[in-house]
């Protein structure tokens, strides 16, 4: 509820040298009266003894005042900073409830900041893209996010929206008066235009997105291949068992590792045949499994065996195709022309060349992502360009104008969703219960 006060731990779990509670909302400085006396002045620190309500002394504190608006939240804060030993955190935020706030759920502090308008939905994401970030590559997409870099392009692709809406359905309003706004050929063009900026706009979320959530690469291909030995070269380490024999890998193996900064998930698993054993049979169809939900299926060929065919893909997922073995066939390791890899797994020829593929796939070639980015976002430009597309093809087909009023706004709509415009209870909900506590 808004109109509570909430009161958390706003620093990681485990012990630590400082310890920071935070609390926010109308009666925040009466709380934090009750556990330390007279406060200092806004934005000036003060030495305070913390007690609870019997009077009996809990830690010695640094505290700070932040008063609404100018603060994370747009509401009342006060900021505790003691000792890190999590018994005397705890006590500070029971005598705080005891004083009359209750504790804060996950990330509501940031959507307190989202719902004062101190955010926008995009930016409050940041914040725990912030927090999780495993590079400093990440860690700075993040904070350009924070800082409201991609916002402000998608702000400015939803006023050039509503300029054209503006004239399409001013067009509409006025069909029955000589007046054809249309006919003057600037709708079209300014379209394209939108189209292109919300293209670029997508592929560098893209390469936000995947610096922030990573890829998910599954290792698939035909008995004795070499997946698991490839999966152990890449991890550096001996992960899978390796044998000679077909069928060895019958589970899924998975391994987390980081690429250049950005979080790659390898997934081995078992060969891809026709079997009579129950157990492969099964190991078999949870490789298909793991395949579907891969970012990129990487398919291991036996660089000695006649060539097979790419396995099919659902829309969206990439393909890269491994040439394993080259020790055995002769051939040159490295990148081919055909857009695969020749490799040998056991003794790491052409592992650099594969890898470089790998990050050509991720975009990670390229410069830094400008900004972090989620599925979400990606979705939600992705249903954008679609409903542009739509409205330009009937513009071009002079069909009703009626239809393309309606695809630009749909494509609107669409952009609302990734700042915020549209308000939507249960996204919300559904984003900040996956932030930490004390966020």
């Amino acid at each position: 509820m808004r109109g509570e006060t909430i009161v958390a731990i706003a620093t990681p779990g485990g012990r630590g040298a400082v310890g920071v509670v935070r609390i926010s909302g109308p009666a925040a400085f009466a709380v934090a009266t009750a556990l330390c006396g007279k406060l200092p002045p806004p934005r000036q620190a003060a030495l305070r003894s913390l007690r609870d309500a019997d009077g009996e002394p809990l830690d010695e504190a640094l505290v700070l005042v932040f008063t609404g608006p100018h603060s994370f939240t747009g509401e009342d804060v006060v900021e505790l900073q003691g000792h890190g030993a999590p018994v005397l955190m705890e006590g500070i935020v029971k005598a705080a409830c005891e004083a009359g706030a209750r504790r804060a759920g996950p990330g509501e502090f940031t959507q307190r900041a989202y719902l004062n308008d101190k955010l926008d939905l995009a930016q409050a994401e940041a914040v725990a893209d912030l927090v999780a970030a495993s590079s400093l590559s990440a860690a700075r997409a993040a904070r350009a996010s924070l800082a409201g870099v991609f916002s402000t392009q998608v702000t400015a692709l939803a006023e050039a929206l509503l300029d054209l809406r503006v004239q399409i359905e001013g067009s509409l309003d006025f069909s029955d008066e000589d007046v054809d706004w249309l006919a003057r050929g600037e709708v079209l063009p300014r379209l394209h235009t939108v189209r292109e900026d919300l293209e670029q706009l997508r592929g560098e979320a893209a390469r936000g997105a995947r610096l922030a959530e990573g890829l998910t690469v599954v290792l698939a291909g035909a008995p004795n291949s070499g997946k698991s030995t490839l999966l152990n070269r890449l991890c550096g380490e001996d992960l899978a068992i390796v044998t000679d024999v077909p069928g060895t890998t019958r589970d899924p193996l998975v391994h987390d590792l980081l690429l250049d900064g950005m979080p790659l998930r390898l997934v081995d698993t078992a060969g891809l045949r026709e079997t009579e054993d129950r157990v492969e049979r099964e190991g078999v169809a949870r490789s298909y499994r793991r395949m579907q939900e891969a970012d990129v299926v990487l398919q291991l060929l036996d660089d000695t065996a006649e060539p097979e065919p790419p396995p099919e893909l659902a829309p969206g997922q990439q393909l890269l195709r491994v040439r394993n073995k080259c020790d055995l066939s002769g051939r040159p390791a490295g990148a081919r022309t055909d857009g695969s890899v020749r490799i040998c797994a056991r003794d790491g020829q052409g592992i650099e060349a594969l890898l470089d593929a790998i990050r050509a796939l991720a975009g990670l070639q390229q410069s830094e992502p400008p900004f972090s980015a989620r599925a979400r976002h990606l979705q939600a430009l992705s249903d954008a360009g679609t409903a542009l597309a739509r409205a330009a093809a009937a513009l071009d087909a002079r069909e009703d104008l009626d239809i393309a009023a309606a695809e630009l706004a749909a494509a609107h709509t669409a952009l609302g969703r990734i700042t915020g415009g549209a308000d939507n209870e249960d996204l919300l909900g559904a984003i900040f219960s996956r932030f930490c506590i004390g966020k």
